[in-house]
């Protein structure tokens, strides 16, 4: 037997070092490991000095348990007290509450609102999600859905004047109080039903006026978040579907008629609880006009459609950062795995899939930023926040599934964090609208403006042009430009357009790495699985430094 193989006779607590084992992963600056994301923010315009604080707190070992006990130890529904009064309430394992003060603490939750004029607010929040995703995603939901709501209250502003120090507030308040008498509040959403899921037009539930205040009835199938102190839920009115913002306490301070039934037992994001809930004639304010409920609620959905393609990309990028640090310590017929060409071969198409996610999610954030003031934008983000959601979190089970295969068996148990964002991946991929919800928009999109779509187009092409010719996928995305596209290809457009908008994002930011990501992604043959493209062992070096620098 070689010398380096032989079991020791005996074990204790220091034999580690001999055993081949991995070291713990933790106590990082996660954004000075990150070479793509320095990138995209040194492009946009963001300061790094907070940042670097923000990653070296969510790098921490000890961040990273707060995650692992926060989905080890999941929400529990208590419908009532010891004395059987109905009180409706979600208690949380510590450490949720702890990873809930930390993403406050840093304005997750509102920082693009009360940002001055001009910032990159959305790039440098982008950033902080996508790092906080990457050790605890489930947490962000609520986080999501407060900073996104207030795209949609702005529809009624004397409403949101009234919330707005409570949404801006920096101080997590998990109390169960009205929310007038906390330090902030959190606001989640209900739109989805058991008989329509995705199609919210056939919603049941009912608002109708009752003397002085507006009373919700009926039921909703999804409802994350429970907890949070406020709802923007649908319902039908009068004047036909619309938006209401729907407390958990009313007007006098006793309990709303919120009554929820379950805590949904899900896949994965354990950590945040996700309920049925029924209302029976619960109070609520109407936002936006009459029968416009989709049209204002989609504006809360925009923004968190884009938290699902930013956190998507931090969950990849976390698990090809596990599978980098594994490589790098795990050794393998007596080489390091790192050092071992196939190895090598699936982490540097890994990480150059990442480097094209990336470039394209930050550069949806940075077309966020710009798009009140930028009509060329709006039409940017509006095309394609569906097309680089699509991309993102359709890539992204896939992606932790090899970095979970990278670390052999292990990756598969529970100690390891790798089997949890396994887990977690396909869900962006499902909140907020599924591939085929995507597709449909983003179709939906081009026909209500056939010529922002062309420019848009035209735009992606002409920059993209510089790492291949685009002119094939060009006349494949015209069927987008027709008044009736054919539903059937739906999904081969959005594909094409998210990866035209990858390339087009990394040419932007004068990557090294347009032209392969093209070569792989684009026109890369009929390989399926990460290590079977082409890469040169030299562009492999330079991918695999940047993805986890040392």
């Amino acid at each position: 037997m070689h010398e380096e193989t032989r079991i020791p006779a005996s074990f204790g607590p220091l034999d580690d070092a001999g055993l081949n084992q991995t070291p713990a992963f933790g106590d990082f600056d996660l954004l000075a490991h990150d070479r793509p994301l320095q990138d995209a923010l040194a492009l946009y315009g963001a300061g790094t000095q907070e940042l670097h604080r923000f990653a070296t707190t969510w790098g921490r070992a000890a961040t990273f348990e707060l995650g692992r006990l926060a989905n080890e130890f999941v929400p529990r529904l208590r419908t009532v007290d010891p004395a059987g009064r109905r009180i409706d309430r979600v208690d949380f394992h510590p450490a949720y509450h702890e990873l809930m003060t930390l993403s406050m603490k840093d304005g997750l939750h509102c920082s693009v609102w009360d940002a001055a004029p001009g910032q990159p607010a959305t790039v440098i929040r982008a950033a902080r999600i996508y790092i906080a995703s990457g050790v605890e995603a489930g947490h962000v939901c609520p986080i999501t859905m407060t900073n996104a709501a207030v795209a949609s209250l702005r529809a009624e502003p004397d409403l949101l004047r009234d919330l707005a120090p409570k949404l801006s507030s920096r101080r997590y308040d998990p109390r169960p109080l009205p929310w007038w008498e906390k330090d902030s509040m959190t606001i989640g959403m209900g739109m989805t039903e058991r008989q329509g899921g995705t199609d919210v037009r056939a919603n049941l539930t009912r608002a109708h006026n009752a003397s002085d205040r507006v009373e919700i009835t009926g039921h909703k199938w999804f409802m994350s978040a429970p907890m949070c102190d406020a709802f923007l839920v649908l319902a039908q009115a009068e004047g036909g579907l619309s938006c209401f913002f729907v407390p958990r306490y009313r007007p006098d301070g006793s309990p709303n008629a919120l009554k929820f039934l379950r805590l949904k037992d899900k896949l994965g994001n354990r950590s945040n609880a996700s309920s049925e809930v029924e209302f029976l004639g619960a109070f609520a304010r109407q936002v936006g006009p009459a029968g416009a409920g989709v049209k204002t609620i989609i504006e809360m959905v925009s923004w968190t459609r884009l938290d699902c393609a930013v956190s998507s990309a931090g969950l990849m990028r976390m698990g090809l950062a596990h599978a980098i640090h594994h490589a790098r310590h795990r050794s393998v017929f007596q080489r390091p795995l790192f050092d071992q060409p196939a190895m090598r071969a699936v982490l540097a198409e890994m990480a150059l899939e990442l480097e094209g996610i990336v470039a394209a999610a930050f550069r949806l954030a940075h077309a966020f930023d710009r798009m009140t003031a930028n009509p060329q934008e709006a039409a940017y983000a509006r095309l394609m926040t569906p097309a680089i959601k699509y991309l993102a979190c359709k890539r992204a089970p896939g992606f932790l599934y090899e970095a979970l295969e990278c670390h052999g068996g292990n990756g598969y148990v529970e100690e390891l964090p790798l089997a949890r964002y396994y887990r977690e991946a396909p869900l962006n991929a499902i909140w907020e609208g599924s591939g085929n919800v995507m597709a449909l928009d983003m179709l939906r999109a081009a026909v209500r403006a056939p010529e922002a779509t062309r420019d848009v187009i035209a735009r992606l092409v002409q920059t993209a042009q510089a790492a291949f010719d685009c002119a094939p996928l060009e006349r494949q995305l015209q069927t987008l430009l027709t008044p009736t596209p054919d539903d059937r290809h739906a999904r081969r457009l959005i594909e094409g357009l998210g990866k035209l908008a990858a390339v087009a994002a990394l040419v932007e930011a004068r990557s090294p790495f347009a032209s392969p990501y093209a070569a792989a992604r684009i026109w890369g043959g009929s390989h399926d699985h990460y290590g079977a493209a082409d890469i040169a062992p030299g562009t492999g070096t330079a991918l695999l430094e940047r993805a986890w620098a040392v």
